[in-house]
């Protein structure tokens, strides 16, 4: 029996790229910033943010929430596919980085579509569901701090209304969740995400070998 799956080649990549992502000028100019940070690996794939931009367009979501802003890149996929009165709640802790989002947000023209809230997720979150706005977001994408996607995942469904989309990033971890000798706190949380997704009846899902691994939650 043959392979299942394409080996995705450096060379490869570079031709799914050429051929099928269209990275705007700013997203192109954040990309290349950000891959001098340290962090820069924190940084989505074009084709991943070319992906979730069009969910959104299928979608015609309204409201979104991104758990993890980083320097924006997924920021401004996300919002740019948005209507012009939709909204995206970007949550983040990290001022450094943010004020570099903030800096592309107005060169992409999307800075009126993002409310940026600093400060703990799992509070900013909580907030929102006291404050009323359970079940009433379109969409969601979780790309923060390995540790708490378990709880990010029970608030944000909490917020999502059914039929909406959540998307969790690296949930292939860079193939160390297969590894069993790998048992650091970050490995073991997507690990037990993995498990938590795939036996909750509430949802559908679909992990995609895409960058590091993307999980699409649809909740019933």
């Amino acid at each position: 029996m043959g392979e299942k799956y394409v080996q995705l080649t450096n060379d490869l990549h570079d031709y799914l790229v050429r051929v099928s992502v269209r990275e705007s000028e700013v997203l192109k100019q954040l990309r290349i910033e950000t891959e001098q940070l340290p962090e820069s690996v924190m940084q989505v794939s074009p084709e991943q943010g070319q992906f979730m931009s069009l969910l959104v367009r299928l979608m015609r979501v309204q409201r979104a929430i991104e758990v993890g802003v980083f320097t924006g890149y997924s920021s401004i996929c996300l919002a740019d596919a948005l209507p012009a009165e939709g909204k995206l709640t970007a949550c983040d802790v990290n001022e450094e980085w943010t004020k570099i989002a903030i800096r592309y947000w107005e060169k992409a023209g999307v800075a009126d579509k993002i409310e940026l809230v600093l400060g703990p997720a799992i509070t900013t979150l909580g907030q929102l569901i006291k404050a009323g706005h359970s079940q009433s977001y379109d969409f969601a994408f979780i790309d923060a701090d390995k540790k708490n996607y378990g709880i990010y995942y029970e608030l944000v469904m909490e917020l999502i209304r059914p039929g909406g989309l959540i998307l969790f990033d690296n949930t292939l971890w860079s193939g160390k969740v297969i590894d069993e000798s790998v048992a650091d706190p970050d490995t073991l949380a997507i690990r037990n995400l993995n498990q938590q997704l795939i036996q909750d009846e509430r949802i559908n899902l679909s992990m995609l070998p895409i960058g590091d691994g993307l999980t699409l939650v649809h909740k019933k």
